[in-house]
């Protein structure tokens, strides 16, 4: 499911391949490389806001790029000559922080809902840049530089987060690390603090928990342990406080009361409880834990109805916050909200369209809320979203979409609504953010017979070569994929294609694209030559 642009930097690129193919630079540009990444620091540190389901992880990495930065001064400032070493260094950090720089932006403003579900492959991204910020500082030449003992222990501080030593819950270094039934593994503190507030899943996986035992995960704790010792690496002492009580009496009174006026016969009550439900459903696992508890889903459900558009984005954006958590996607979907987040997708305001999308995507996670959300007419108002929403609610619409049409009664309906068009336009966008998703999209669109007739146009046929020949190697793949598609069902669309000149391009993505673009490619040549089909050269 290729639904996040960001993952073009892949870890068999080299240093030459994505900074230029030598790295013999004059005193100038050694510098430059430098003020370079000191530019990357500002930049990240400008975004002020992230998605909730990755906030802190962020603000974590933001803050330990933010420590690099009196190092690279020092050395952008510095007067001598800069050692080779110092040069392969700085190169091994400018591709770790291209890294960091689009996983930030990516959780900066990507598809809100994408992070949320995929948030486990998501926090995979985050291991890899500390694992490439952690080798490329490592032979950094300091006393060359002149670099003081304090700003190589903040170097080391960046070092030695490495993620299989941080806790899921709070991204802190593990000191009491124990682990679940799942199999996951908590810092003791932390997972024991969810488990004390009565949630009974694993955070990380959304399972429900076989029984609430911790198991201490001695392996791992000698493994911190050691890494520590030999890299003199000091875990920062916890600080004694009080422990907070997981949910006062005074919480749960106020979201009681809060759920009461949902109820409300005066309209501003009404705004004012379902924004603050809102507000508190999004901050922790706790909080929506006590909301569904507290029976804040059928008042939720009902105020989508309401004739009020800000009431109906505060009600609709909570329950998506609370269908995050996987028991309460069914607890939401017995109380029949789908109509009503399909009408709020129709009519709604700019960001309750968007939610409504994010919110039929979560639900559509259960195969039942497929058919139903397509049975009850909620594909076209997606499309439309696609064609004229905000770059957030085109995000929101295909990964709705893609989601959907797993389904295949869905995929008819899609077809049928137009859906091609709408995603041939973002094809013809060549900067577009979403070509790759739109792609993916269309192969699923083109295991029907509709859309392969509305994809075998020539134009069409002409931009999936465009994308074939000017296209990043993950558009070539996935272009390639829906032609071999296409072609295994109908020869004409492959002839359209040689028209085209798709040839060159085949065999060269079949010589160096990426594995499966040469699967595919190859695929596509073979079925070539078998149907005598190869161009005279």
């Amino acid at each position: 499911m290729a639904l996040d642009r960001d993952h073009e930097l892949e870890d068999g690129v080299t240093v030459e391949e994505e900074f230029g193919s030598s790295c013999q630079t004059s005193p100038q540009d050694k510098r430059q490389v430098v003020r370079e990444l000191i530019g990357v620091i500002h930049t990240v540190g400008s975004y002020e806001e992230y998605r909730r389901s990755q906030r802190e992880e962020c603000h974590i990495l933001s803050e330990r790029l933010k420590l690099l930065l009196p190092l690279f001064e020092d050395i952008r400032d510095f007067e001598g000559q800069i050692p080779e070493l110092a040069i392969e260094c700085s190169m091994r950090l400018k591709k770790a922080f291209s890294s960091a720089k689009k996983l930030l932006k990516t959780c900066h403003c990507g598809s809100k809902i994408y992070l949320a579900i995929e948030s486990e492959a998501v926090m995979r991204r985050f291991c890899s840049v500390y694992e490439r910020l952690s080798q490329a500082l490592e032979n950094i030449p300091y006393d060359d530089f002149g670099i003081s003992d304090e700003e190589k222990e903040q170097v080391e501080l960046v070092r030695g987060q490495f993620r299989r030593f941080l806790c899921p819950i709070t991204l802190e270094t593990m000191t009491d690390p124990v682990t679940v039934s799942t199999g996951q593994t908590y810092e003791r503190e932390n997972i024991q603090h969810l488990l004390d507030s009565g949630c009974q899943t694993c955070p990380k996986t959304g399972e429900i928990l076989e029984h609430l035992s911790l198991a201490p995960n001695f392996a791992l704790k000698n493994l911190i342990q050691q890494w520590c010792e030999k890299n003199n690496f000091q875990l920062p002492r916890k600080q004694e406080s009080p422990k907070p009580e997981s949910h006062s009496d005074e919480i749960d009174e106020q979201v009681l009361s809060l759920i009461q006026d949902l109820s409300s016969s005066h309209l501003e009550v009404q705004r004012k409880a379902v924004k603050e439900i809102r507000m508190l459903s999004k901050e922790n696992p706790e909080n929506r834990i006590l909301i569904v508890n507290r029976g804040g889903i059928p008042p939720l459900v009902h105020l989508l109805s309401y004739p009020d558009s800000r009431i109906q984005e505060h009600a609709v954006t909570a329950l998506l916050n609370l269908s995050i958590d996987g028991t309460n996607k069914n607890l939401i979907s017995k109380e029949e909200p789908i109509l009503a987040i399909i009408e709020i997708l129709q009519n709604g305001n700019v960001g309750a369209k968007e939610n409504s999308a994010a919110a039929l995507f979560s639900l559509s996670m259960l195969d039942e809320n497929k058919e139903a959300i397509g049975s009850l007419n909620g594909i076209p108002p997606l499309i439309e979203l696609l064609k004229n929403g905000t770059i957030r609610g085109k995000k929101d619409a295909i990964t709705a979409l893609f989601n959907l049409c797993l389904n295949e009664q869905n995929v008819r309906l899609a077809n049928e609504a137009g859906i091609v068009a709408s995603l041939f336009q973002l094809l013809e966008k060549k900067n577009s953010e979403m070509v790759d998703e739109a792609l993916s999209l269309l192969l699923l669109l083109a295991t029907h017979q509709d859309g392969r007739q509305e994809m075998g146009k020539l134009t069409f046929i002409e931009t999936l070569v465009n994308l074939m020949r000017d296209g990043t190697p993950k558009n070539k793949e996935c272009s390639v994929a829906v032609l071999h598609r296409l072609s295994i069902h109908n020869s004409n669309h492959m002839l359209a294609a040689l028209q085209y000149g798709v040839y060159e391009y085949l065999v060269e993505i079949g010589e160096s694209g990426t594995d499966r673009g040469q699967r595919k490619a190859k695929s596509i040549l073979q079925h070539m030559s078998k149907t005598e089909q190869i161009p005279c050269l």
